[in-house]
């Protein structure tokens, strides 16, 4: 055994899978103690954060599988920082914080915090995370200017500073920030919870550290990075070169009307290698639905992570082989000072769907339909009437999953950026001065396919302040998820409202004037206001008259369909049996779909002909 002299062990393959297992459990303890020990809800109940290990060549080693839309800015955030200050200006017990976009940043309610780690007076590395703060100023509550024109509008911006200074807390720089905040105990408490996480990986480090050395550590780590690389290399290799090409449109960016914005993708598989080229896309909007680098970086490797072996360690080698183009000051790497808030949580999302498109025509299998491709952002705050404290908070809900080719969509579920989990509705009442009068799947809102696609949410909340103000950046609102291999498009969206003492549900836009009536901010509404937001559904795989008379029947039972719809879609007629339950009619849904396959063969000839 080392005894902790820079000494190289032997290493072997159970030594390399140890030591990776020991980082990310590292990783996942740093995002339990935030759970643990935040105060806000996105962090104790949304996990909207992600916590990794770098070694002192600013390479990520490890990393815990929290939120997919920071798995590819914190490489950029981190190395960023490290390059800015100089290593010579880190110390043992400090504490640097950024939340720069134009640094390789998401948005600007990410901030990532970063400490040194020392052993025998020697950097062997960096811990750090990232994480959503649900108040960072500006010109709207919750840090989410859905209308912002400028960076400017969207919070308190800070470049690389030390928050803390060996061990003590840089009181200046504190001040500063939370005068600048909505709700600064909130800031305090899950800056706080941050920074405490910290210190539990740097302890599971130094474990490894007093065994191994830092120069046994480093070089277990570019092991690891090898290894993880040549995985990724293999992965690549089994898909069939060539280029793939798809596009979709953001369907406004919440400044200028009704123009929509073109996500446009090319991808170039040669070999063990893939590029990823965005040319083509529009340029940057005027609005806050623009991306960073960093994001866009983030849902490249979201796609692609998803389509390859999930066993392949996640670290910096996992990166290498994928290139990404993407055209400064275009939608998709926003130039300064455009705004960039919306791009992050609503944009990523439909990346990931536009290279699913792509990817699915070389591998089919591996891919889904378009999800319903929004986090239903809605934001609010104001005073509590329970407590006479300011408070703000980031909602957001679920929507249906794209269908596979080998299994259903799921349903309500976080989108793919984000893997969050849904905040319980006790826990937001208790919060927050809101009434949950429904909340259910939304109807017949998954794509029609062999493989549906999953169902949407509908919540209806009654406000029970004297006066709160929102904010939305919500998309997908005029055309659903596309289907794929014949499936059928989701439902789009919906975001409504309905006054006190009123009996319609109308827009915002009805309501308030605003540009666009799924993305706007600021807007204050009345005790006994309701809002209805209805989150999207995904689109379906396959024809869907291919899908199996059982499946369907399951889903008439659950709901899900409705006999008439069965027969109508999906060519499956249901009959009601001896004892009332239904059952599939073997000879009529035999017939129903010979009908319909003579009627697909009849028009594939008028169109030859």
């Amino acid at each position: 055994m080392n005894t902790g002299k820079n000494l190289k062990p032997i290493v072997d393959s159970v030594t390399l899978t140890i030591v990776n297992n020991a980082m990310v459990s590292a990783c996942r303890e740093m995002g339990v103690a935030m759970m643990k020990t935040s105060y806000s809800s996105i962090f104790n109940e949304g996990l909207d954060f992600s916590c990794v290990i770098f070694d002192r060549d600013g390479e990520m080693v490890a990393c815990a599988e929290f939120c997919p839309a920071q798995i590819g800015a914190i490489l950029f955030t981190m190395q960023w920082t490290i390059a800015e200050m100089g290593l010579e200006n880190f110390g043992p017990g400090d504490v640097i914080m950024h939340n720069d976009p134009y640094r390789g940043g998401c948005h600007m309610p990410e901030h990532t915090v970063i400490k040194g780690i020392y052993h025998r007076g020697e950097l062997y590395g960096f811990v750090g995370n990232i994480a959503h703060l649900t108040e960072i100023g500006g010109k709207a509550v919750g840090g989410f200017a859905a209308d912002a024109k400028e960076v400017y509008q969207e919070g308190l911006r800070l470049p690389p500073v030390k928050i803390v200074r060996n061990g003590e807390l840089v009181e200046d720089i504190w001040k500063f920030l939370l005068l600048n905040h909505r709700t600064p105990r909130t800031s305090w408490g899950d800056l706080h919870a941050m920074i405490g996480s910290l210190a539990v990986a740097e302890k599971r480090l130094h474990r490894l550290l007093r065994r191994f050395g830092i120069d046994g550590l480093l070089d277990i780590g570019k092991r690891l990075i090898a290894y993880s690389e040549k995985r990724m290399r293999a992965e690549i290799s089994d898909i069939p070169d060539g280029e793939y090409s798809f596009h979709d449109w953001i369907e406004n960016d919440g400044v200028t009307p009704e123009k929509r914005y073109r996500i446009n993708s090319t991808v170039t598989v040669r070999e063990d290698e893939v590029v990823f080229d965005y040319t083509g896309t529009s340029e940057q909007a005027r609005g806050p639905c623009n991306c960073t680098y960093g994001v866009t970086a983030s849902a490249t490797y979201n796609a692609m992570l998803s389509i390859t072996d999930a066993t392949i360690p996640k670290n910096s080698g996992c990166y290498r082989p994928i290139q990404i183009v993407a055209p400064p000051g275009t939608l998709l790497n926003v130039e300064h000072p455009g705004p960039s808030v919306g791009g992050n949580s609503e944009v990523h999302e439909r990346i990931v769907d536009v290279l699913f498109a792509c990817l699915g025509q070389a591998v089919p299998e591996r891919v889904a339909a378009a999800s319903g491709g929004s986090s239903c952002n809605f934001l609010f705050g104001g005073i509590h009437p329970d407590t006479g404290h300011y408070y703000a908070n980031y909602h957001i809900d679920g929507c249906g999953w794209g269908g596979k080719a080998h299994s259903d969509g799921n349903h309500a579920q976080c989108p793919i950026n984000g893997n969050c989990r849904n905040t319980p509705i006790e826990i937001f009442e208790t919060r927050y001065p809101w009434l949950t009068l429904e909340y259910r799947l939304a109807e017949k809102s998954g794509g029609h396919g062999r493989h549906r696609g999953g169902f949407g949410s509908v919540r209806v909340l009654r406000n029970r302040a004297p006066e709160v103000t929102v904010s939305s950046f919500m998309d997908r609102h005029v055309t659903g998820a596309w289907g794929m291999d014949g499936g059928g498009e989701g439902a789009p969206g919906r975001l409504l409202i309905k006054k006190s003492g009123e009996e319609a549900w109308i827009s915002f836009s009805d309501a308030y004037g605003t540009v666009s009536p799924n993305k706007f901010a600021d807007i204050q509404i009345d005790r006994g206001d309701e809002v209805l937001i209805a989150s999207r559904g995904g689109g379906g795989f396959g024809p869907s008259c291919e899908r199996p008379p059982e499946e369907v029947l399951h889903d008439v039972v659950e709901g899900l369909t409705s006999v008439q719809e069965a027969r109508k879609v999906y060519r499956v007629a249901l009959t009601r049996r001896d004892n009332g339950s239904l059952g599939v009619d073997a000879a009529a849904t035999a017939r129903l779909r010979r009908t319909r396959a003579k009627a697909v063969r009849k028009g594939s000839e008028a169109g030859n002909g």
